[in-house]
């Protein structure tokens, strides 16, 4: 029997670790991408970034000798980033070694020195778009996004019509009221703009300064271009025409991003950054020991079991807090609690926060309240697309109470009215998730709730109305405006 040589144990016990770091990330990751909850096509990514390397590896072998990949190196940032995710908590964190592990296998691979070359760095940075970022961008950014797009439109606007009112994100134009909600953000045209040149940048390999550059500009074309998109969509809205519906909607919002990655398309061709060229002679340091070799890598095999094994110890869990206090009936309707499921129940117990459902008759109230809102609060949509519902954004109102609503086709064809508002300690309404979460990260830190309000779809409007205006006086909550950030 041949016994195993050291460089054997070594290499093995290095892949062996990063299988181990890899594992739970690769399974949070599939998870997003096929479940309706994260709404996540970030396979397509993925797809891309085979494509690209497979069309490497098919162009010939390495046109010359290049230095080996720094392996326990870039093992070492992945096991950092790793043990992060795994102590906070947070899977997206934890995925991000992932990217480190492209960076790697692009460089162990060689595709770097290949006749059809490919940049280590920029194929990593595609890989991220493989995340639900979206989703991530939407709730820390959309808000700021949402401003600055509505800023942009009104510019537009005003040499056009006569009649432009701004205030915040809401746009009058002609007399008729525009909302530059959450959804036109603009986060899923940046995002797929962002790629575009991602992708150029990983194939043409540019140098340090002109790759960061052409991210600049295609950050303010993205925004420019979501701008003409709302404002096209706003000229529709003026115009009697059905422009938030289906097939229009799309194609205005195809043709803006077509707008926006034009540019980038036709005139983009910055010089190649080839590394690979002859070096000069150095004398050759002493080689390492294997044993020493080896035994580096078996300590990094026991360090990756080591991450997985830490216990988690999230900074973002919620302090206690003071839930609204909920009215015992509503339009004559007693107050019937529905318990938690033991998901909610056990996520609650470790994230702190406080969760509670009552049913009023036909009114079903659900309030989540919270000193960590980007870890609990969300739209509506996020629960609902998990439990296997249909949703579709209607729109957002300002009369009342500001609040966002939704229509959700469950599977059996049930179909249920859902608004939402979020409150906070001091007294400020939105129906934004996205602008709750950024005044909670720009000093807002007291206490922030989701009131949701679910009601059959096929209930009468009036009464509709009138036990959602109940509930949120019982409540106690009024049209506070937040004051501009």
């Amino acid at each position: 029997m041949r016994y195993l040589s050291v460089d054997t144990i070594a290499w093995s016990a290095l892949a062996a670790a990063s299988l181990i770091l890899a594992a739970q990330p690769l399974q949070w990751l599939f998870q997003s991408w096929v479940s309706p909850a994260y709404g996540s096509y970030g396979y397509v990514y993925v797809v891309l970034i085979l494509g690209l390397g497979g069309a490497s590896l098919l162009s010939g072998k390495p046109v010359a000798a290049v230095a080996k990949a720094p392996v326990l190196l870039l093992l070492f940032l992945a096991a950092l980033v790793r043990l992060l995710g795994q102590i906070l908590a947070i899977n997206i964190l934890s995925a991000l070694a992932l990217a480190v592990d492209v960076f790697a296998l692009v460089g162990l691979l060689r595709l770097n020195h290949r006749p059809f070359a490919l940049s280590p760095f920029w194929m990593a940075a595609l890989f991220l778009f493989s995340l639900p970022t979206e989703m991530v961008l939407q709730r820390t950014m959309g808000f700021p996004l949402q401003m600055v797009s509505a800023d942009l439109s009104c510019k537009i606007l005003k040499p056009l019509f006569s009649e432009v009112i701004c205030d915040g994100v809401r746009i009058t134009l002609e007399q008729r009221d525009i909302l530059v909600d959450l959804p036109c953000s603009g986060a899923s045209g940046l995002l797929l703009s962002l790629a575009f040149v991602v992708a150029q940048n990983a194939v043409m390999r540019p140098r340090w300064h002109v790759g960061i550059l052409s991210l600049f500009a295609v950050l303010v074309s993205a925004t420019i271009g979501n701008s003409l998109r709302i404002s096209l969509l706003a000229v529709g809205l003026a115009h009697d025409l059905d422009v938030m519906s289906e097939p229009m909607h799309s194609a205005i919002g195809l043709l803006t991003l077509g707008l926006t990655v034009l540019p980038f398309a036709l005139f983009y061709r910055p010089y190649s950054f080839n590394p690979v060229r002859p070096k000069p002679q150095r004398p050759k340091t002493p080689a390492v020991p294997k044993w020493i070799r080896a035994s580096a890598c078996l300590a990094c095999l026991a360090g990756s079991l080591g991450i997985i094994s830490a216990k988690a110890d999230p900074v973002d869990v919620s302090a206690s807090v003071t839930p609204p206090i909920l009215p015992s009936q509503v339009q004559g309707f007693v107050a019937e609690d529905v318990p938690l499921t033991s998901i909610e129940a056990s996520y609650f117990q470790t994230y702190g926060g406080q969760a509670r459902k009552v049913q009023f008759g036909p009114l079903g109230l659900n309030v989540v309240s919270t000193r960590a809102p980007l870890r609990h609060l969300h739209a509506p949509e996020i629960c609902l697309r998990g439990l296997g519902y249909a949703v579709r954004f209607l729109g957002t109102r300002y009369e009342g109470v500001p609040s966002a609503y939704y229509q959700a086709t469950g599977p059996e064809g049930d179909q249920w009215s859902v608004a939402v508002s979020y409150v906070a300690q001091s007294g400020q309404v939105t129906p934004s998730v996205g602008e709750a979460i950024w005044r909670w990260m720009n000093g807002s830190n007291g206490t922030w709730s989701s009131i949701q309000r679910i009601t059959p779809w096929a209930l009468d409007a009036k009464l509709r109305r009138d036990l959602d205006a109940a509930a949120l006086a019982a409540l106690d909550i009024q049209n506070i405006k937040g004051t501009d950030l």
